[in-house]
């Protein structure tokens, strides 16, 4: 699917959970750099895309929960651990997927990094996107 609508599909690196998308991206894809993200993924950043909560469906495996933060509520696989949703209390119509976990993330391309104040100094990743230092 691209940014404009249709279904995608994704899961996780050991196939034991699997999600559809029924319903085009919300917003802007942001690279996200907050040192949540950072440590719940072992990644440097990580890739998010904001869909409807009802146009995502988990279709195969039920996946672990974690409480990230006081509003933050992560869901990963319990077997191999792959980071797939992050949930914030504040916005619960809604719902953030790790683009990395998408069958076809190439065709979902950020347009945004977030939390740049806590950005890796020695990354360079999509420079010519704009910034932003909080959300």
């Amino acid at each position: 699917m691209t940014k404009d609508g249709g279904n995608m599909t994704g899961g996780c690196l050991c196939g034991a959970l699997r999600y559809r998308i029924n319903g085009p991206p919300r917003g802007d894809v942001v690279h996200c750099h907050c040192t949540l993200c950072r440590r719940a993924s072992g990644a440097v950043a990580v890739t998010w895309l904001t869909v409807a909560r009802g146009d995502f469906t988990w279709v195969a495996g039920t996946p672990a929960l974690y409480r990230s933060s006081a509003k933050g509520t992560r869901e990963f696989c319990p077997i191999c651990g792959t980071p797939v949703t992050f949930r914030h209390a504040d916005y619960a119509d809604e719902i953030d997927i790790s683009v990395g976990s998408l069958d076809r993330p190439e065709d979902v391309p950020a347009s945004l990094h977030i939390w740049t104040d806590t950005r890796l100094p020695w990354l360079a990743l999509d420079t010519h996107l704009p910034d932003r230092k909080r959300e």
